[in-house]
């Protein structure tokens, strides 16, 4: 199975989490008429009694094709990722849930200046830098709890993403 990439939209990665991103979003002025304000882009979730935690995480970029073998979820917190390096970059999810089949992953490419956030449970690969190192601001929860479950696919799944890195450059 090979996920087609789609590209990022406020509709499309919704069942997921939310675009944080100027793109679709309505904003107001503030600071006397000097800075556009778009509110509100993201959910945070902090669930039960947790507290928000601001990270940066440097990813390094990966070999394709690159197979698909697993993916987490953050069950008590929702997960946001704002990419800081102005570079693209790829999302693996799936919907929230007890396990994952792998016909419901779906793949979106993320332009250097939309970010994302999982809702919580939201089953999702690590980040997937392309090009280059890339650093991602990273809101999410800390706290006590057990707040990340991974799920390995079976061989037979044989879950691919793209041929090479050029099929990424858009």
């Amino acid at each position: 199975m090979t996920l087609q990439i789609r590209p990022l939209t406020k509709e499309a990665f919704a069942p997921f989490g939310d675009v944080i991103s100027v793109r679709e979003n309505d904003h107001f002025l503030i600071n006397n008429g000097s800075t556009e304000r778009y509110h509100d882009l993201a959910k945070v979730q902090l669930l039960n009694g947790g507290r928000a935690l601001i990270n940066i995480f440097r990813a390094t970029p990966l070999t394709y094709p690159l197979k698909i073998t697993m993916v987490e979820r953050h069950p008590l917190g929702s997960q946001a990722f704002v990419p800081m390096s102005g570079l693209p970059y790829l999302v693996v999810v799936a919907p929230a849930g007890e396990d994952v089949n792998s016909a419901d992953l779906q793949a979106f490419y993320a332009d250097r200046d939309q970010g994302i956030n999982y809702h919580a449970g939201t089953w999702h690969h690590p980040v997937l830098a392309l090009h280059e190192i890339s650093d991602f601001l990273v809101v999410d929860r800390g706290g006590d709890g057990e707040n990340c479950d991974e799920w390995f696919f079976e061989e037979q799944d044989d879950i691919t993403l793209g041929q090479s890195v050029d099929d990424f450059i858009w």
